[in-house]
Protein backbone atom coordinates (compact mmCIF):
# COMPACT_ATOMS: atom_id res chain seq x y z
CA UNK A 1 0.00 0.00 0.00
CA UNK A 2 1.26 3.51 -0.73
CA UNK A 3 2.34 5.62 2.25
CA UNK A 4 0.03 8.36 3.48
CA UNK A 5 0.63 11.68 1.83
CA UNK A 6 2.83 14.01 3.85
CA UNK A 7 1.20 16.43 6.26
CA UNK A 8 2.85 19.37 4.50
CA UNK A 9 3.56 19.73 0.79
CA UNK A 10 7.27 19.69 -0.11
CA UNK A 11 9.29 22.87 -0.37
CA UNK A 12 12.30 23.67 -2.48
CA UNK A 13 15.23 24.64 -0.29
CA UNK A 14 18.31 26.54 -1.28
CA UNK A 15 21.63 24.77 -0.84
CA UNK A 16 23.26 24.82 2.59
CA UNK A 17 25.94 27.14 1.24
CA UNK A 18 23.36 29.64 -0.05
CA UNK A 19 21.38 29.50 3.19
CA UNK A 20 24.53 29.97 5.26
CA UNK A 21 25.37 33.08 3.24
CA UNK A 22 21.85 34.39 3.88
CA UNK A 23 22.26 33.69 7.59
CA UNK A 24 25.57 35.56 7.82
CA UNK A 25 24.04 38.48 5.91
CA UNK A 26 21.03 38.73 8.26
CA UNK A 27 21.43 41.99 10.21
CA UNK A 28 21.10 40.50 13.69
CA UNK A 29 23.63 37.67 13.26
CA UNK A 30 26.00 39.90 11.27
CA UNK A 31 26.03 42.39 14.14
CA UNK A 32 26.41 39.63 16.74
CA UNK A 33 29.45 38.24 14.92
CA UNK A 34 31.04 41.72 14.73
CA UNK A 35 30.53 42.22 18.46
CA UNK A 36 31.89 38.75 19.26
CA UNK A 37 35.08 39.58 17.35
CA UNK A 38 35.23 42.93 19.14
CA UNK A 39 35.04 41.10 22.49
CA UNK A 40 37.35 38.25 21.49
CA UNK A 41 40.25 39.40 23.69
CA UNK A 42 38.02 40.20 26.65
CA UNK A 43 35.47 42.83 27.67
CA UNK A 44 34.23 43.64 31.19
CA UNK A 45 30.52 42.85 31.61
CA UNK A 46 27.99 42.42 34.38
CA UNK A 47 27.26 39.01 35.82
CA UNK A 48 25.05 37.34 33.21
CA UNK A 49 26.75 39.16 30.36
CA UNK A 50 25.11 42.61 30.18
CA UNK A 51 27.35 45.32 28.72
CA UNK A 52 28.26 48.33 30.88
CA UNK A 53 27.00 51.67 29.58
CA UNK A 54 30.38 52.67 28.21
CA UNK A 55 30.91 49.36 26.45
CA UNK A 56 27.37 49.46 25.02
CA UNK A 57 28.07 52.92 23.62
CA UNK A 58 31.29 51.61 22.05
CA UNK A 59 29.42 48.61 20.62
CA UNK A 60 26.77 50.92 19.13
CA UNK A 61 29.45 53.00 17.44
CA UNK A 62 31.23 49.87 16.18
CA UNK A 63 27.99 48.77 14.51
CA UNK A 64 27.59 52.26 12.99
CA UNK A 65 24.27 52.71 14.79
CA UNK A 66 25.15 55.80 16.84
CA UNK A 67 23.01 57.98 14.59
CA UNK A 68 19.91 55.82 15.13
CA UNK A 69 17.78 56.61 18.19
CA UNK A 70 17.24 52.85 18.58
CA UNK A 71 20.93 52.14 17.99
CA UNK A 72 21.72 51.15 21.61
CA UNK A 73 18.71 48.80 21.61
CA UNK A 74 19.86 47.12 18.39
CA UNK A 75 23.40 46.81 19.76
CA UNK A 76 22.10 45.28 23.00
CA UNK A 77 19.97 42.80 21.04
CA UNK A 78 22.94 41.78 18.89
CA UNK A 79 25.10 41.38 21.99
CA UNK A 80 22.46 39.25 23.69
CA UNK A 81 22.26 37.04 20.59
CA UNK A 82 26.05 36.63 20.67
CA UNK A 83 25.81 35.52 24.30
CA UNK A 84 22.80 33.23 23.74
CA UNK A 85 24.38 31.44 20.78
CA UNK A 86 27.83 30.97 22.29
CA UNK A 87 29.57 33.42 19.96
CA UNK A 88 30.56 35.10 23.21
CA UNK A 89 31.41 33.27 26.43
CA UNK A 90 30.96 34.83 29.87
CA UNK A 91 33.46 34.05 32.60
CA UNK A 92 31.67 34.77 35.86
CA UNK A 93 33.54 35.99 38.92
CA UNK A 94 34.04 33.59 41.80
CA UNK A 95 30.91 33.33 43.90
CA UNK A 96 28.62 34.63 41.15
CA UNK A 97 26.62 31.41 41.36
CA UNK A 98 25.51 32.31 44.84
CA UNK A 99 28.15 30.34 46.80
CA UNK A 100 30.63 33.15 47.28
CA UNK A 101 30.83 36.74 48.41
CA UNK A 102 29.63 38.08 45.05
CA UNK A 103 25.97 38.07 46.12
CA UNK A 104 24.53 40.74 48.42
CA UNK A 105 21.48 40.20 50.55
CA UNK A 106 19.74 43.20 48.96
CA UNK A 107 20.38 41.84 45.43
CA UNK A 108 22.26 44.98 44.32
CA UNK A 109 25.68 44.81 42.75
CA UNK A 110 28.41 46.94 44.29
CA UNK A 111 30.64 49.15 42.18
CA UNK A 112 33.41 46.65 42.93
CA UNK A 113 31.68 43.55 41.56
CA UNK A 114 29.09 44.98 39.13
CA UNK A 115 31.28 44.48 36.06
CA UNK A 116 33.65 41.81 37.31
CA UNK A 117 32.58 39.21 34.71
CA UNK A 118 34.55 38.97 31.48
CA UNK A 119 33.23 38.30 27.97
CA UNK A 120 35.48 36.60 25.41
CA UNK A 121 35.06 35.01 22.00
CA UNK A 122 33.28 31.66 22.23
CA UNK A 123 33.67 28.35 20.45
CA UNK A 124 30.80 29.17 18.10
CA UNK A 125 32.70 32.22 16.83
CA UNK A 126 35.42 29.87 15.60
CA UNK A 127 32.73 27.80 13.87
CA UNK A 128 31.61 30.92 11.98
CA UNK A 129 35.01 31.29 10.34
CA UNK A 130 36.28 27.69 10.36
CA UNK A 131 33.13 25.58 10.20
CA UNK A 132 30.98 24.53 7.29
CA UNK A 133 27.57 25.81 6.14
CA UNK A 134 25.78 23.37 8.50
CA UNK A 135 27.67 24.78 11.48
CA UNK A 136 26.66 28.31 10.55
CA UNK A 137 23.04 27.29 10.07
CA UNK A 138 22.95 25.58 13.48
CA UNK A 139 24.23 28.77 15.13
CA UNK A 140 21.67 30.82 13.22
CA UNK A 141 18.85 28.45 14.19
CA UNK A 142 19.84 28.68 17.87
CA UNK A 143 19.70 32.45 17.64
CA UNK A 144 16.41 32.42 15.78
CA UNK A 145 14.86 30.24 18.50
CA UNK A 146 15.80 32.75 21.20
CA UNK A 147 14.37 35.66 19.22
CA UNK A 148 11.20 33.68 18.48
CA UNK A 149 10.76 33.04 22.21
CA UNK A 150 11.19 36.78 22.86
CA UNK A 151 8.64 37.57 20.14
CA UNK A 152 6.04 35.35 21.85
CA UNK A 153 6.66 36.96 25.25
CA UNK A 154 4.60 39.92 26.53
CA UNK A 155 5.88 43.48 26.40
CA UNK A 156 8.25 44.34 29.25
CA UNK A 157 6.17 47.37 30.20
CA UNK A 158 3.13 45.10 30.55
CA UNK A 159 5.12 42.75 32.77
CA UNK A 160 6.33 45.60 34.99
CA UNK A 161 2.78 46.90 35.40
CA UNK A 162 1.61 43.51 36.65
CA UNK A 163 4.36 42.94 39.24
CA UNK A 164 2.97 43.86 42.60
CA UNK A 165 4.65 44.72 45.88
CA UNK A 166 5.38 41.03 46.41
CA UNK A 167 7.62 41.07 43.36
CA UNK A 168 5.70 38.16 41.86
CA UNK A 169 4.27 38.14 38.34
CA UNK A 170 0.50 37.69 38.12
CA UNK A 171 0.01 35.85 34.80
CA UNK A 172 -3.78 35.98 35.14
CA UNK A 173 -3.75 39.76 35.40
CA UNK A 174 -1.32 39.93 32.48
CA UNK A 175 -3.82 38.00 30.31
CA UNK A 176 -0.97 36.11 28.65
CA UNK A 177 -0.82 32.39 28.05
CA UNK A 178 2.72 31.43 26.99
CA UNK A 179 1.65 28.23 25.23
CA UNK A 180 -1.24 29.86 23.37
CA UNK A 181 0.93 32.78 22.26
CA UNK A 182 3.69 30.46 21.01
CA UNK A 183 1.12 28.29 19.19
CA UNK A 184 -0.43 31.36 17.56
CA UNK A 185 2.91 32.57 16.25
CA UNK A 186 3.81 29.06 15.08
CA UNK A 187 0.45 28.90 13.29
CA UNK A 188 1.11 32.20 11.51
CA UNK A 189 4.53 31.04 10.36
CA UNK A 190 2.98 27.73 9.34
CA UNK A 191 0.45 29.55 7.14
CA UNK A 192 3.24 31.49 5.43
CA UNK A 193 5.16 28.23 4.94
CA UNK A 194 2.13 26.50 3.45
CA UNK A 195 1.59 29.38 1.02
CA UNK A 196 5.22 29.10 -0.09
CA UNK A 197 4.95 25.34 -0.56
CA UNK A 198 1.69 25.44 -2.51
CA UNK A 199 2.49 28.32 -4.83
CA UNK A 200 6.08 29.52 -5.11
CA UNK A 201 5.19 32.35 -7.48
CA UNK A 202 2.43 33.68 -5.22
CA UNK A 203 4.73 33.36 -2.20
CA UNK A 204 7.28 35.65 -3.87
CA UNK A 205 4.80 38.48 -3.27
CA UNK A 206 4.30 39.61 0.35
CA UNK A 207 1.07 38.81 2.19
CA UNK A 208 -0.99 41.69 3.64
CA UNK A 209 -0.95 41.51 7.42
CA UNK A 210 -4.79 41.79 7.69
CA UNK A 211 -5.19 38.68 5.51
CA UNK A 212 -2.63 36.76 7.56
CA UNK A 213 -4.25 37.69 10.88
CA UNK A 214 -7.72 36.87 9.53
CA UNK A 215 -6.53 33.44 8.38
CA UNK A 216 -5.81 32.60 12.02
CA UNK A 217 -8.96 34.08 13.58
CA UNK A 218 -11.92 34.20 11.18
CA UNK A 219 -13.71 30.81 11.05
CA UNK A 220 -13.74 29.26 7.56
CA UNK A 221 -17.53 28.94 7.55
CA UNK A 222 -18.13 32.58 8.55
CA UNK A 223 -19.40 34.60 5.56
CA UNK A 224 -19.30 38.00 7.26
CA UNK A 225 -16.99 38.58 10.27
CA UNK A 226 -18.70 39.97 13.38
CA UNK A 227 -17.51 43.14 15.10
CA UNK A 228 -15.95 41.03 17.86
CA UNK A 229 -14.03 38.97 15.30
CA UNK A 230 -12.84 42.10 13.51
CA UNK A 231 -11.64 43.50 16.83
CA UNK A 232 -9.70 40.28 17.44
CA UNK A 233 -8.13 40.57 13.98
CA UNK A 234 -7.13 44.16 14.71
CA UNK A 235 -5.54 43.20 18.04
CA UNK A 236 -3.72 40.31 16.36
CA UNK A 237 -2.37 42.65 13.68
CA UNK A 238 -0.85 44.94 16.31
CA UNK A 239 0.69 41.94 18.06
CA UNK A 240 2.03 40.49 14.80
CA UNK A 241 3.41 43.88 13.80
CA UNK A 242 5.53 43.94 16.98
CA UNK A 243 6.58 40.32 16.49
CA UNK A 244 7.57 40.67 12.85
CA UNK A 245 9.54 43.83 13.63
CA UNK A 246 11.53 41.73 16.11
CA UNK A 247 11.90 38.74 13.77
CA UNK A 248 12.80 40.63 10.56
CA UNK A 249 16.46 41.30 11.58
CA UNK A 250 17.01 37.54 11.96
CA UNK A 251 16.44 37.12 8.21
CA UNK A 252 13.35 34.96 8.79
CA UNK A 253 10.93 37.33 7.05
CA UNK A 254 10.87 40.33 4.78
CA UNK A 255 8.56 42.72 6.58
CA UNK A 256 7.08 46.13 5.80
CA UNK A 257 5.68 47.33 9.15
CA UNK A 258 2.24 48.81 9.78
CA UNK A 259 2.13 52.56 9.23
CA UNK A 260 2.39 54.10 12.72
CA UNK A 261 -0.34 56.58 11.79
CA UNK A 262 -2.84 53.70 11.61
CA UNK A 263 -2.20 52.47 15.17
CA UNK A 264 -4.36 54.04 17.86
CA UNK A 265 -4.76 53.39 21.59
CA UNK A 266 -8.16 52.08 22.69
CA UNK A 267 -8.64 51.33 26.41
CA UNK A 268 -4.88 51.11 26.83
CA UNK A 269 -4.44 48.62 23.99
CA UNK A 270 -3.25 49.10 20.44
CA UNK A 271 -5.80 48.90 17.62
CA UNK A 272 -5.46 49.22 13.88
CA UNK A 273 -7.55 52.07 12.53
CA UNK A 274 -9.53 50.43 9.73
CA UNK A 275 -11.36 52.08 6.82
CA UNK A 276 -15.03 52.66 7.63
CA UNK A 277 -16.42 51.97 4.17
CA UNK A 278 -15.71 49.55 1.34
CA UNK A 279 -14.77 52.49 -0.88
CA UNK A 280 -12.23 53.72 1.66
CA UNK A 281 -10.79 50.21 1.83
CA UNK A 282 -10.55 50.05 -1.95
CA UNK A 283 -8.85 53.44 -2.07
CA UNK A 284 -6.50 52.63 0.81
CA UNK A 285 -2.94 51.45 0.14
CA UNK A 286 -3.02 47.95 1.63
CA UNK A 287 0.74 48.01 2.17
CA UNK A 288 0.19 50.57 4.96
CA UNK A 289 -1.32 47.75 7.01
CA UNK A 290 1.88 45.68 6.90
CA UNK A 291 3.25 43.22 4.31
CA UNK A 292 5.20 40.06 5.09
CA UNK A 293 6.73 37.09 3.31
CA UNK A 294 8.86 34.17 4.44
CA UNK A 295 12.41 34.31 3.08
CA UNK A 296 14.21 31.19 1.80
CA UNK A 297 16.04 31.19 5.14
CA UNK A 298 12.66 31.45 6.85
CA UNK A 299 11.33 28.46 4.92
CA UNK A 300 14.36 26.48 6.10
CA UNK A 301 13.80 27.55 9.73
CA UNK A 302 10.08 26.86 9.86
CA UNK A 303 10.62 23.44 8.27
CA UNK A 304 13.29 22.66 10.86
CA UNK A 305 10.82 23.52 13.63
CA UNK A 306 8.14 21.35 12.04
CA UNK A 307 10.50 18.39 11.81
CA UNK A 308 11.46 18.94 15.45
CA UNK A 309 7.75 18.83 16.34
CA UNK A 310 7.30 15.52 14.51
CA UNK A 311 5.48 16.98 11.50
CA UNK A 312 6.22 15.42 8.12
CA UNK A 313 7.59 18.37 6.16
CA UNK A 314 9.42 17.01 3.10
CA UNK A 315 11.81 18.92 0.89
CA UNK A 316 12.33 18.49 -2.82
CA UNK A 317 15.12 15.97 -3.28
CA UNK A 318 14.07 13.74 -0.40
CA UNK A 319 12.94 11.08 -2.90
CA UNK A 320 16.05 11.14 -5.10
CA UNK A 321 17.41 7.91 -3.60
CA UNK A 322 14.03 6.21 -3.12
CA UNK A 323 12.49 3.56 -5.33
CA UNK A 324 10.37 4.37 -8.37
CA UNK A 325 7.27 3.06 -6.59
CA UNK A 326 7.67 5.60 -3.78
CA UNK A 327 8.29 8.39 -6.30
CA UNK A 328 5.17 7.60 -8.36
CA UNK A 329 3.00 7.42 -5.24
CA UNK A 330 4.29 10.75 -3.91
CA UNK A 331 4.45 13.02 -6.98
CA UNK A 332 0.67 13.43 -7.47
CA UNK A 333 0.50 15.13 -4.06
CA UNK A 334 3.20 17.66 -4.98
CA UNK A 335 2.50 21.13 -6.41
CA UNK A 336 3.48 21.11 -10.09
CA UNK A 337 6.83 22.98 -9.85
CA UNK A 338 7.92 20.84 -6.89
CA UNK A 339 6.82 17.64 -8.67
CA UNK A 340 8.92 18.47 -11.73
CA UNK A 341 11.95 19.42 -9.62
CA UNK A 342 11.61 16.21 -7.60
CA UNK A 343 11.34 14.10 -10.77
CA UNK A 344 14.37 15.83 -12.29
CA UNK A 345 16.48 15.14 -9.20
CA UNK A 346 15.36 11.49 -9.15
CA UNK A 347 16.24 11.07 -12.85
CA UNK A 348 19.62 12.74 -12.37
CA UNK A 349 20.70 9.88 -10.08
CA UNK A 350 20.14 7.26 -12.83
CA UNK A 351 20.83 6.74 -16.50
CA UNK A 352 17.75 7.41 -18.69
CA UNK A 353 17.42 3.74 -19.63
CA UNK A 354 17.76 2.54 -16.04
CA UNK A 355 15.30 5.15 -14.79
CA UNK A 356 12.75 4.27 -17.49
CA UNK A 357 12.87 0.55 -16.62
CA UNK A 358 12.35 1.27 -12.93
CA UNK A 359 9.47 3.65 -13.59
CA UNK A 360 7.72 1.31 -16.01
CA UNK A 361 8.01 -1.62 -13.60
CA UNK A 362 6.50 0.46 -10.80
CA UNK A 363 3.65 1.65 -13.05
CA UNK A 364 2.15 -1.80 -13.60
CA UNK A 365 -0.88 -3.05 -11.74
CA UNK A 366 -4.67 -3.29 -11.67
CA UNK A 367 -5.14 -1.71 -8.23
CA UNK A 368 -7.17 1.47 -7.76
CA UNK A 369 -4.09 3.71 -7.66
CA UNK A 370 -2.49 2.19 -10.78
CA UNK A 371 -3.96 4.60 -13.40
CA UNK A 372 -2.58 7.63 -11.55
CA UNK A 373 0.77 5.87 -11.17
CA UNK A 374 0.92 5.32 -14.92
CA UNK A 375 -0.01 8.93 -15.68
CA UNK A 376 2.71 10.09 -13.27
CA UNK A 377 5.13 7.64 -14.89
CA UNK A 378 4.32 9.11 -18.32
CA UNK A 379 4.85 12.67 -17.03
CA UNK A 380 8.16 11.72 -15.41
CA UNK A 381 9.36 9.89 -18.52
CA UNK A 382 8.72 13.05 -20.55
CA UNK A 383 11.73 14.50 -18.72
CA UNK A 384 14.00 11.57 -19.63
CA UNK A 385 16.32 11.73 -22.62
CA UNK A 386 16.10 9.77 -25.87
CA UNK A 387 18.57 7.28 -24.33
CA UNK A 388 15.53 5.77 -22.56
CA UNK A 389 14.18 4.45 -25.91
CA UNK A 390 15.27 0.78 -25.45
CA UNK A 391 13.32 0.49 -22.19
CA UNK A 392 10.18 1.90 -23.84
CA UNK A 393 10.45 -0.47 -26.81
CA UNK A 394 10.62 -3.44 -24.44
CA UNK A 395 7.04 -2.80 -23.21
CA UNK A 396 5.28 -2.15 -26.53
CA UNK A 397 3.31 -5.38 -26.19
CA UNK A 398 2.60 -4.91 -22.50
CA UNK A 399 -1.11 -4.55 -21.73
CA UNK A 400 -0.56 -1.87 -19.08
CA UNK A 401 2.32 0.02 -20.63
CA UNK A 402 2.18 -0.43 -24.41
CA UNK A 403 -0.02 2.60 -24.95
CA UNK A 404 2.00 5.08 -22.90
CA UNK A 405 5.21 3.68 -24.46
CA UNK A 406 3.90 4.49 -27.93
CA UNK A 407 2.95 8.00 -26.83
CA UNK A 408 6.47 8.59 -25.49
CA UNK A 409 8.16 7.21 -28.62
CA UNK A 410 5.94 9.31 -30.89
CA UNK A 411 6.59 12.48 -28.86
CA UNK A 412 10.32 11.85 -29.14
CA UNK A 413 10.14 11.39 -32.92
CA UNK A 414 11.16 7.72 -32.92
CA UNK A 415 10.37 5.88 -36.14
CA UNK A 416 9.35 2.31 -36.70
CA UNK A 417 6.80 2.18 -33.90
CA UNK A 418 3.93 -0.28 -34.62
CA UNK A 419 0.40 1.08 -34.60
CA UNK A 420 -1.59 0.22 -31.46
CA UNK A 421 -4.60 -2.05 -31.68
CA UNK A 422 -8.06 -0.57 -31.16
CA UNK A 423 -8.29 -2.47 -27.89
CA UNK A 424 -5.07 -0.84 -26.65
CA UNK A 425 -6.27 2.63 -27.67
CA UNK A 426 -9.52 2.25 -25.71
CA UNK A 427 -7.70 0.73 -22.72
CA UNK A 428 -5.27 3.67 -22.62
CA UNK A 429 -8.17 6.12 -22.92
CA UNK A 430 -10.00 4.59 -19.95
CA UNK A 431 -6.75 4.42 -17.97
CA UNK A 432 -6.01 8.09 -18.64
CA UNK A 433 -9.52 9.21 -17.68
CA UNK A 434 -9.35 7.13 -14.50
CA UNK A 435 -6.07 8.82 -13.60
CA UNK A 436 -7.56 12.27 -14.20
CA UNK A 437 -10.51 11.39 -11.97
CA UNK A 438 -8.20 10.23 -9.20
CA UNK A 439 -6.03 13.32 -9.54
CA UNK A 440 -8.52 16.15 -9.98
CA UNK A 441 -12.04 14.74 -9.65
CA UNK A 442 -14.76 16.23 -11.86
CA UNK A 443 -12.61 19.13 -13.07
CA UNK A 444 -13.26 21.50 -15.96
CA UNK A 445 -10.22 20.04 -17.72
CA UNK A 446 -11.68 16.56 -17.50
CA UNK A 447 -15.06 17.83 -18.74
CA UNK A 448 -13.37 19.26 -21.85
CA UNK A 449 -11.48 16.00 -22.38
CA UNK A 450 -14.69 13.95 -22.16
CA UNK A 451 -16.49 16.20 -24.58
CA UNK A 452 -13.62 16.07 -27.06
CA UNK A 453 -13.46 12.27 -26.96
CA UNK A 454 -17.17 11.82 -27.62
CA UNK A 455 -17.26 14.49 -30.32
CA UNK A 456 -14.39 12.81 -32.18
CA UNK A 457 -16.01 9.40 -32.09
CA UNK A 458 -19.78 9.17 -32.25
CA UNK A 459 -19.62 5.44 -31.47
CA UNK A 460 -17.28 5.78 -28.48
CA UNK A 461 -19.70 4.31 -25.94
CA UNK A 462 -20.54 1.34 -28.19
CA UNK A 463 -16.99 0.09 -27.72
CA UNK A 464 -15.90 1.64 -24.42
CA UNK A 465 -18.06 -0.54 -22.17
CA UNK A 466 -16.27 -3.65 -23.43
CA UNK A 467 -12.83 -2.41 -22.31
CA UNK A 468 -11.27 -4.87 -19.85
CA UNK A 469 -10.12 -2.28 -17.34
CA UNK A 470 -11.03 -2.26 -13.61
CA UNK A 471 -12.15 1.39 -13.82
CA UNK A 472 -14.25 1.18 -17.00
CA UNK A 473 -17.64 1.47 -15.26
CA UNK A 474 -16.50 4.30 -12.99
CA UNK A 475 -15.06 6.23 -15.93
CA UNK A 476 -18.25 5.86 -17.98
CA UNK A 477 -20.36 7.01 -15.03
CA UNK A 478 -18.14 10.07 -14.71
CA UNK A 479 -18.54 10.79 -18.43
CA UNK A 480 -22.30 10.68 -17.90
CA UNK A 481 -21.98 13.30 -15.16
CA UNK A 482 -19.62 15.52 -17.08
CA UNK A 483 -20.86 15.58 -20.67
CA UNK A 484 -23.08 18.64 -21.25
CA UNK A 485 -25.16 16.96 -23.96
CA UNK A 486 -28.09 15.07 -22.37
CA UNK A 487 -28.17 12.42 -25.09
CA UNK A 488 -24.45 11.68 -24.81
CA UNK A 489 -24.70 11.66 -21.01
CA UNK A 490 -27.52 9.10 -21.20
CA UNK A 491 -25.47 6.90 -23.56
CA UNK A 492 -22.57 7.07 -21.11
CA UNK A 493 -24.76 5.93 -18.21
CA UNK A 494 -26.12 3.04 -20.30
CA UNK A 495 -22.59 2.02 -21.22
CA UNK A 496 -21.59 2.13 -17.53
CA UNK A 497 -24.51 -0.19 -16.71
CA UNK A 498 -23.40 -2.62 -19.40
CA UNK A 499 -19.82 -2.53 -18.09
CA UNK A 500 -20.97 -3.38 -14.58
CA UNK A 501 -23.23 -6.18 -15.86
CA UNK A 502 -20.32 -7.56 -17.91
CA UNK A 503 -18.06 -7.50 -14.89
Amino acid sequence: MPEERPTMPPVRLRTDAELARDALAAPLLARAVRLARWAERGKPVASGGALPEGELREATELLELAGDEDGPLYAAQAWQLAVDTGLVEIEEPAGADGDGDGDRADGEATAEDEFSAVATGGEELRQITGGGPRDILEIWLDGFETVLADAAAPDLSDIAAQIGESGELDLDALDWNPEEEAEFLDGVLGNLYLLTALDEEAAAAPVPLPALAASMIVPEDMDEPTDDILEEVSEAMVRLDDQFRLLAPTGLVDYQPVDEALIQEVDGEGRIQEPETAQELEDEDVSRYGMVRLTPLGVYAVRARMLEAGIDAPAVGDLADKGADILLDALPGHPEPAAQAEAEQWLARRTPEEAARQLLAAARGDDEAAPLRRLTCQQTLSLAGIEAEPALREVLDDRHLGGLARVWLAENGVSGVPEPSEEMVFWLTVDTLAAQLASEGDSAELRDLVRGLVDQSGSFFDSAWRVDHPATADVLEAMGRLHPDKKAAKEARKAAFKARSRA
